[in-house]
């Protein structure tokens, strides 16, 4: 109740701020957008709509192609076109390089450590050098191979099961289960595809993540506020699924340090890391939490995005018959040409 008391007290002083923000804003030649409402700006037009990138393609037709969106105390800009996106991408892609400094995402990265969240500087771009360099390069990708063949051989077999037995495929899940089972052997050196307890505990961490990655915490947007997000209990559900992450991540290295002597055959993405940090000669002092963020990077952005890709080129697909067929044809011959044309 006092916490509310001083809130409403200092209501008046918070608008003033915001309005010296706006106006200081307006001194700047920036892009049209929709008025807002004191305080919150747009963050009610958003936050209440089901589909918000429909909502705002509807309101580029009016705005134009760049528009500002004040969400709380941050000002935002909106790229609707390919044009305006090559410029913002491309043309001046070092004013949009870095990403924001958003709570959830600093945490789940070790405070910027990884590749995709830390800031464009010196950093980023030797984590980058060391990625490309020494993760997925060429030779790398193509020693995972197999791996991949294997994989996307039993999904194959899964939807010829389920066809044969006149049960319908659940897409979403079924490449789910193939993209964490190829990213987890790559990576991990490990697979999570099998019924049970591990299985459960690796999709419920990746759904957690996802769902952490896209909260809305009310510091984002109103920085004097992260009292609000203890007290609905957003900030403890971050620390503790944090806790819960950082103790998956560090049971795969101390595996991986416990098997490395005995260890002989293909290497994953662990034990690269684990070697340059031995090695000792990167212009980056490698700790665990460099290696942790790295596989935090290919354990939630390699999956979901996958997922999604593929999700979406069926659901196209589905929509244009014949682009299906010449497809269908295509992987035909692909397959029959390595002698698995049975199976597709």
């Amino acid at each position: 109740m006092t916490a509310l008391l001083l809130f409403l007290l200092a209501l008046p002083l918070l608008c003033f701020v915001l309005q010296s923000c706006r106006k200081k804003h307006r001194a700047m030649p920036i892009p049209p957008g929709p008025p807002g409402l004191p305080f919150i700006g747009n963050l009610h037009q958003l936050l209440d709509n089901s589909t918000p990138h429909l909502y705002q393609w509807q309101l580029s037709k009016k705005y134009g192609p760049l528009m500002t969106l004040q969400l709380g105390f941050k000002l935002t800009l909106v790229v609707s076109s390919a044009k305006m996106a090559k410029e913002a991408l491309k043309t001046h892609n070092l004013e949009f390089a870095s990403r924001p400094l958003l709570l959830g995402q600093q945490k789940l990265s070790y405070n910027g450590l990884d590749v995709v969240f830390a800031p464009y500087n010196d950093y980023w771009r030797e984590m980058r050098k060391i990625c490309v360099v020494n993760l997925f390069n060429s030779k790398r990708v193509q020693s995972f191979h197999s791996i991949r063949e294997v994989e996307v051989s039993r999904m194959i077999n899964k939807i010829a099961n389920h066809a044969s037995a006149s049960k319908l495929t659940n897409l979403s899940e079924l490449t789910l289960s193939l993209t964490s089972a190829i990213i987890c052997r790559i990576a991990f050196g490990k697979s999570y595809d099998d019924e049970g307890a591990e299985k459960s505990k690796f999709h419920s961490l990746l759904e957690e993540a996802e769902s952490v990655l896209g909260s809305f915490f009310k510091s984002d947007h109103f920085p004097f506020m992260r009292w609000v997000d203890r007290l609905t209990g957003q900030s403890t559900r971050l620390e503790k699924f944090f806790k819960e992450l950082d103790l998956f991540y560090q049971e795969i290295i101390d595996e991986h340090l416990d098997d490395e002597s005995a260890k002989s055959g293909q290497e994953d993405i662990t034990d690269v890391l684990l070697h340059l940090q031995k090695d000792g000669t990167l212009a980056i002092d490698i700790k665990f939490d460099h290696i942790k963020v790295v596989l935090m990077d290919i354990f939630i952005a390699g999956t979901e995005t996958s997922v999604a890709s593929l999700v979406w080129t069926m659901t196209e697909l589905l929509k244009k018959l014949g682009a299906m067929k010449r497809a269908q044809e295509e992987v035909r011959n692909k397959l029959g040409k390595k002698g698995f044309a049975d199976e597709s």
